[in-house]
């Protein structure tokens, strides 16, 4: 985990990237837990996340259930908590491919160990390639802080302070696009840029 190396760019100035996951290496999946809508009464989506292998690849795949509430409430989805100091990068990059009728995923970041309720969360939605595995960019400046899907003030995430990263597949309670029924995310890495 949390593998770092350097590269040079194309102005030739040196660049580093750092994996937080590289499941198509030997990063496991153990401190993945789920954080699903059920962490609520009327909650009834489940996630999991494990890793699927034979002698030609090695990925992590993210599953998700997700049964909503009428108006587009509920979420599946899983996290890991642990301290990743971001300091010096500009985005996070994914290199994913999705599957099922909808492919709306976001991550989902915390800082400052703020991990769970009444605290907010910094999130950012992605679309997940079809058919072909893409990397997905996500500008850490477009990481917003949201309670409950909604979005709520205007602080920045601490990039050297992050202490939780999850994947979420979301019912859309405020968005235009309402999703439900089952998804998955095949993940080969998760990095920093």
């Amino acid at each position: 985990m949390a593998n770092t190396s350097s590269l040079i760019s194309e102005t030739g100035a040196m660049a580093s990237e750092q994996y937080l996951y590289d499941f198509t290496k030997t990063d496991g999946v153990d401190m993945w837990v789920e954080q699903s809508d059920t962490v609520r009464d009327v909650g009834m989506s489940k996630a999991v996340l494990v890793i699927h292998e034979n002698k030609g690849f090695r990925r992590a795949i993210f599953f998700a259930l997700l049964n909503p509430q009428p108006n587009g409430a509920g979420f599946a989805g899983i996290r890991a908590i642990r301290r990743y100091d971001l300091t010096g990068h500009t985005m996070l990059q994914i290199q994913c491919r999705g599957q099922g009728q909808f492919n709306g995923f976001k991550i989902v970041m915390r800082h400052k160990n703020l991990n769970d309720e009444p605290n907010y969360s910094f999130e950012q939605i992605f679309q997940a390639p079809k058919d072909e595995f893409a990397v997905r960019n996500l500008p850490f400046s477009d990481f917003k802080a949201y309670y409950r899907g909604k979005r709520v003030n205007n602080e920045t995430l601490d990039l050297s302070q992050v202490s939780s990263i999850g994947i979420q597949m979301y019912g859309g309670v405020y968005q235009v696009v309402k999703q439900k029924g089952p998804a998955t995310l095949e993940i080969d890495w998760i990095k920093a840029v």
